[in-house]
């Protein structure tokens, strides 16, 4: 689109936005805070793996990521300047308990109280996320051991306890979906493992502790509501075969529905008989534990970033996120997209699956959905970076992105509207990912999220055309 087209799309889209609608940023403690040794924050899994060699592409840390912990007022002044509603942030475990337990840390706390302060002051809500993959190395076997779910419950008191009449909205897990298939199954993200179908008990304790972690903090007294955030995928086979449809629903299984079903139905789904001795560790689990996975919610935090091509046959080792030798195992593999245009990242831009992923979940789960909100809606480009002739300024220019935000949002309002097939969702927000550019986790500073560029020499911070666009759609409700 030419400017102009992009600033009438703006006004357009600023006015379909229903009454109350949030515009949001997201970030991850992780990839933005840095100071990993500072005020005795304890090790993650993630410092851990991005020391090992071959695991980052560009073979870097996040001991400095983006300096957020030093620049955060800075960082809260380019959001009031943005004229967003909400900011989706998260702790960081190891900051708060170093060894994932006990009491927490004075220097964690002042930290995320001085940024509560900071948000306050700029009119900005809050939406803290406890667990944003970054587990406390010290815990034995991460998520792949039951006693780090009760951990992690102990952990959400605490939280609600010391930050209860803070915090607008509580997330407690962000995506176990990612978390179990990239951590724990294919080995590219931490820790590494590579267990495939082994890993599943992985996703049944993150969802052992999102349901603990529900029930301590309303334990505490939390003035905030509270939810979880999944990332849904829209699956399709890759042909008519019956073959590409049975994997495909196998991986929709995988990737969606054993982690939306137990929280919003109370029980796994049902398993095609052929491909239920994988499913053991779910199937097996106790009537208890599916209690306390299904705490009543009082919203739904979705985050959509592709479809999925499912195709029978192994066809190598590709995934989202890099390349898996234990994937090139497996008897079906992730097909191309090549009727898409791709983002950085090589991720199809396909943003009417957005509209198929709101449909899903009205579809299946009905009116025992909370209200949703898109708690991460973004895409890496190149950035193309421009100095002013009169001042030698840089502007940073990043259309593709403005696009693809506005695409997305278009999507999801037109899937909500009524008589769409997602029109009983009750849509509440839409937060970009991500206000910086940042540490991109197996792709460490190779892939640009940002709505404000990050120099990660000097850590100067230039905002994109896209945070101008932001604020004019913001500036136009």
């Amino acid at each position: 689109m030419k400017p102009e087209e992009r600033r009438e799309f703006a006004r357009d889209l600023a006015g379909r936005l229903p009454g109350g609608f949030e515009l949001g940023v997201a970030t991850s403690a992780f990839q933005i805070e840095g100071a990993t040794h500072e005020g005795g924050r304890g090790e993650s899994v993630w410092d851990a793996f991005t020391t090992q060699p071959g695991r980052i592409l560009d073979g870097s840390t996040a001991d400095r990521a983006t300096d957020h912990f030093s620049r955060m007022p800075e960082d809260v002044a380019l959001m009031h300047d943005l004229g967003i509603d909400s900011y989706r942030f998260s702790f960081s475990w190891p900051r708060l308990q170093a060894e994932g337990r006990g009491a927490l840390r004075t220097a964690g706390v002042d930290f995320y109280e001085r940024l509560l302060d900071q948000l306050d002051a700029a009119g900005i809500a809050s939406m803290a996320t406890l667990f944003h993959w970054d587990t406390p190395n010290a815990l034995e076997r991460g998520w792949f051991a039951r006693d780090t779910a009760l951990r992690f419950g102990d952990f959400a008191h605490a939280m609600g306890e010391r930050f209860g009449d803070r915090i607008g909205r509580w997330v407690t897990i962000n995506e176990p979906a990612t978390v179990t298939l990239n951590g724990y199954a294919l080995g590219v993200h931490a820790p590494g493992a590579t267990r495939l179908f082994n890993a599943l008990p992985a996703a049944h304790h993150q969802l052992l502790g999102h349901g603990l972690a529900v029930q301590a903090l309303r334990a505490a007294g939390v003035a905030g509501s509270v939810g979880i955030v999944n990332v849904h995928s829209p699956v399709e086979p890759a042909s008519g075969s019956e073959a590409d449809a049975a994997f495909a629903a196998l991986f929709d299984l995988l990737h969606n529905r054993i982690f939306a079903d137990p929280v919003l139905l109370g029980g796994y789904p049902t398993f095609p008989e052929e491909f239920a001795p994988l499913f053991s560790a779910l199937t097996e689990a106790s009537p208890a534990d599916l209690a306390v996975i299904a705490q009543p919610l009082d919203f739904w935090g979705l985050n959509y970033y592709m479809p999925t091509r499912v195709a029978a046959g192994s066809g190598g080792s590709a995934t989202p996120d890099g390349t898996s030798a234990a994937m090139a195992s497996l008897p079906f593999h992730l097909a191309d997209w090549p009727e898409f245009p791709r983002t950085g990242f090589g991720w199809p831009i396909a943003p009417e699956f957005l509209g198929t992923a709101l449909a899903e979940l009205a579809s299946r789960y009905g009116s025992l959905l909370p209200p949703v909100h898109l708690t991460e809606i973004g895409a890496s480009f190149a950035d193309a970076i421009e100095l002013d002739p009169d001042d030698g300024t840089p502007r940073i220019h990043d259309g593709s992105r403005i696009d693809f935000l506005a695409s997305h949002l278009d999507a999801a309002l037109r899937a909500t509207a009524p008589g769409a097939a997602a029109a009983s969702i009750d849509l509440r927000s839409f937060h970009v990912w991500s206000l910086l550019d940042n540490f991109e986790w197996a792709a460490g500073y190779t892939q640009r999220f940002g709505l404000v560029h990050v120099d990660f020499d000097d850590f100067t911070r230039t905002p994109k055309d896209s945070s101008a666009w932001l604020r004019y759609l913001a500036e136009n409700r």
